[in-house]
Order: structure tokens, then C-alpha cells, then sequence
């Protein structure tokens, strides 16, 4: 017997590769303890997110495995996590 599940409409989490939420969280943990706050992010507006990813972008093309001097964090990783940021801001519409 098949059981009626209506997901259409609904993402496929499961198409995610997993390894950007790991990623994010080590920038996230660094910037926890850095800031004290977890939720600090939130008081920061996009364009300075957007010029964030900018930057950690430019040194990313300059060499794909540098790392930012001030976390010792892949220039990548920032980048997933300062996009993870304006997605959220953007969807909230608080930007």
C-alpha cells in the first residue's frame, strides 16, 4: 500500500551537497567567538556582506587556496558563508 505524501512545491534538501554547511559552520564558529554573539550577523547590513564575499571572492581567483590572514579560514568558506548571509537577508526583505 502506498502512502499519500504530497511534496510538490517542496525543495529537495537532499540535492544539497553537505560539505557548504560545513564549510559555513567553520566560518560561523569563528565569527561566534570572535563577536560573542551567534545571532550578530543579523545586525549587519547586506551591502557590507556584499562586499565581503566580493573581496574573499577576488583572493579566491587569485589563488584558489588562500586563506583569509585574520581567520586563517579558505577565502571559500567566507564566501559560502557571507552568500549564506544575504540569502537569509534577502529572503527576510530586511535589506
Amino acid at each position: 500500500m502506498e502512502i499519500a505524501k504530497d511534496d510538490k512545491g517542496k525543495a529537495k534538501l537532499s540535492l544539497v551537497p553537505v560539505q557548504i554547511i560545513r564549510d559555513i559552520a567553520v566560518v560561523r564558529e569563528y565569527g561566534t567567538e570572535k563577536y560573542h554573539d551567534p545571532d550578530n550577523w543579523r545586525k549587519v547590513e547586506l551591502q557590507r556582506y556584499v562586499d565581503a564575499f566580493y573581496r574573499h571572492w577576488l583572493s579566491f581567483v587569485e589563488d584558489h587556496r588562500s586563506k583569509d590572514a585574520e581567520s586563517g579560514i579558505e577565502h571559500y568558506k567566507h564566501m559560502a558563508c557571507n552568500m549564506a548571509f544575504i540569502c537569509e537577508l534577502m529572503k527576510e526583505g530586511d535589506q
